[in-house]
């Protein structure tokens, strides 16, 4: 019986190319994926194939090569580009004698090692769990096996049936407590909507900077560094364009080709700050090769989601490494849909705040709104907002404010009060007190 070892970071990666599928670029992010593992690389192995092996994925004779390039480099852990079968990887850490971990537990790995707040270690666990649930065969073979006769049957399925069950009843309560937390979630994004505060979600690729450019527009100090999945939990932060006025930044975990359906399942209440977004800043490394392929990938995932329809800006970033000025890009009715700058030097950011700045101010209404003297806490309300033009006192009491806002944000602050708002183009002919003083 082979016990599988616990520990061992020395790794064989393996990958194999299919005619039309593999790209070139695979074998790259595959190397920093085991990197960002903590795996130290000893050897790859490559091969090609038409269908992959029913038995070993790669095929008895290259499975043999990859048991003797382990002995030879005294590793104990190969790992697949690929998704492997429960059978499959049980076939080759019998052959191997050797830890086996596919492209899915690789990921999983990473996720597990980068969580850091309750939801995002309860989402890791979660998907472990429900990828581990296939795979619990390997784990207990010895006391799966039926004996013939009575009273030599073993306790193999009593055993078996047990861990299904003890797997089952620990992603019942992991429900439940995010659960929990999407309900908190909601709470805080009804919050906004009642406040009218838009929110923007950074997505894109993992490592096209989006916590560096997240700390440099809201000043923050989040995780940002040269590796895959540097970020996995959401961190909202608001922030103030010069033109509009308030807005809510989301950063939200990277995507990567064939993110496992596990991952996605289990992380889909924190992508739901991108579902419910107002604004996606696409995020794209100008300096990657193969970043069209990149933004492909990066809408599949959007789409697998439900967020394909929510507006989007591709902001091309690392222009301090591609040598790319910055710039913007309109369509046919002058919208901004790219622009080029850089997260690390600052440098476009200016072109970054005026498209936001346009987006929001897009939908803005400008007029006169009457308020009587009793709706003092909805002219401090509208105060807020940051874009009152003028007030002009009335001789009843009341006052007159020429206002900039958006019609979202107006409609939900009389809706507050109970209220209709009736916006004027100009200012009715009344006896002028003479103009107030803002707050």
């Amino acid at each position: 019986m082979f016990e599988r070892p616990q520990s061992g970071e020395r790794a064989v990666l393996v990958h194999v190319d299919y005619p039309g599928e593999s790209e070139p670029e695979d074998l790259l992010e595959f190397g920093d994926l085991a990197a960002s593992a903590g795996a130290q690389v000893v050897a790859t192995v490559t091969a090609s194939r038409i269908a992959p092996d029913s038995r070993f994925y790669v095929g008895s004779g290259k499975a043999e090569e990859i048991r003797d390039l382990l002995s030879a480099e005294a590793a104990e852990l190969v790992i697949f580009n690929h998704e492997l079968s429960p059978s499959q990887e049980r076939n080759l850490e019998q052959l191997l004698q050797a830890r086996v971990l596919d492209r899915t537990g690789l990921i999983l790995d990473i996720f597990a090692q980068r969580a850091r707040s309750f939801e995002g270690k309860l989402q890791v666990e979660l998907a472990q769990l429900k990828h581990l649930s296939t795979r619990l065969v390997r784990g207990w073979t010895h006391l799966e096996r039926q004996k013939g006769g009575i009273g030599l049957r073993g306790p193999g399925e009593t055993q078996l049936e047990t861990d299904r069950r003890l797997l089952g009843q620990r992603i019942k309560q992991i429900h439940k407590r995010l659960d929990k937390v999407r309900s908190q979630r909601a709470q805080g994004r009804r919050a906004r909507e009642r406040a009218a505060v838009p929110t923007v979600s950074l997505v894109g690729y993992t490592n096209a900077g989006k916590s560096t450019l997240f700390n440099r527009l809201c000043n923050a100090d989040v995780y940002a560094a040269d590796q895959l999945f540097a970020t996995l939990d959401p961190t909202l932060r608001r922030f103030k364009l010069p033109g509009f006025g308030a807005v809510v930044l989301a950063d939200t975990v990277g995507f990567v080709r064939q993110l496992p359906h596990e991952l996605v399942a289990a992380f889909r209440s924190t992508l739901e700050e991108t579902l419910e977004a107002d604004l996606l800043l696409h995020l794209v490394d100008a300096h990657d090769p193969e970043r069209h392929t990149r933004i492909d990938q990066v809408n599949e995932v959007l789409g697998a989601i439900g967020a394909r329809s929510v507006p989007q800006i591709l902001v091309y970033n690392k222009i301090d490494l591609s040598a790319e000025p910055p710039r913007l890009l309109r369509d046919v009715q002058g919208r901004v849909t790219r622009l080029w700058c850089s997260a690390s030097t600052g440098e476009g950011f200016d072109l970054l705040e005026q498209a936001l700045d346009e987006f929001f101010l897009r939908d803005q209404l400008q007029g006169w709104l009457q308020l009587p003297a009793s709706a003092g806490r909805l002219r401090a309300a509208i105060y807020q907002t940051g874009r009152i033009l003028q007030e002009v006192a009335d001789e009843s009491g009341g006052c007159w404010l020429e206002v900039r806002i958006s019609q979202r944000e107006l409609e939900a602050l009389y809706r507050r009060e109970g209220q209709q708002y009736v916006l004027h183009a100009s200012r009715e002919p009344v006896n002028v007190a003479g103009a107030a003083q803002a707050p």
